[in-house]
């Protein structure tokens, strides 16, 4: 069956507009504003304490997620408005990455100063112990923070190797 284009269809009391497609594209400049009409606010000086405060109140707000609460009640470095976090595993670093905005916006509110910046610093930590197995390292510790031990043991004639 053919369309029968004759008779007027439904449309003939439409507007006839022709849309430009570079009408659509034009982009009208954003109107510059004055010094005057800029409202720049000035970042507020904090002390350790006030940051402790924010920074304990945010870690109070996340209690419910175990981990991440225990790396927020970690001692954290601040320095000219940088905070360093240290990060012992891939982990936490990954939950703070996850975190540091949200962290971030909070502790830059609170404080009035939006010059903060939040990283975290991988810290490896080495443990230097020796790790003592038998009787007899383990009393030769105990000998080296209390000397009067081995008089102790000479005068009894105890064996530390049983």
């Amino acid at each position: 069956m053919k369309p029968n284009f004759s008779e007027k269809s439904k449309f003939k009391d439409a507007p006839k507009t022709t849309v430009k497609l570079t009408d659509l594209l034009k982009v009208e400049p954003k109107k510059e504003q004055s010094a005057a009409q800029v409202k720049v606010e000035q970042d507020e000086p904090f002390t350790p304490e006030k940051l402790r405060a924010v920074w304990e109140e945010y870690a109070e707000t996340r209690k419910k997620f175990q981990a991440e609460y225990h790396l927020l009640r970690q001692p954290y470095d601040l320095k000219d408005n940088v905070i360093t976090v240290p990060l012992h595993n891939t982990v936490e670093e990954i939950m703070l990455n996850s975190l540091r905005i949200e962290l971030s916006t909070f502790v830059r509110e609170k404080l009035k100063n939006y010059s903060i910046q939040i990283f975290g610093e991988m810290r490896i930590i080495e443990d230097t112990r020796k790790v003592m197995y038998t009787p007899r390292e383990k009393f030769e510790y105990l000998m080296e923070k209390n000397p009067a031990l081995k008089e102790l043991k000479d005068r009894l004639g105890l064996d530390t190797d049983y």
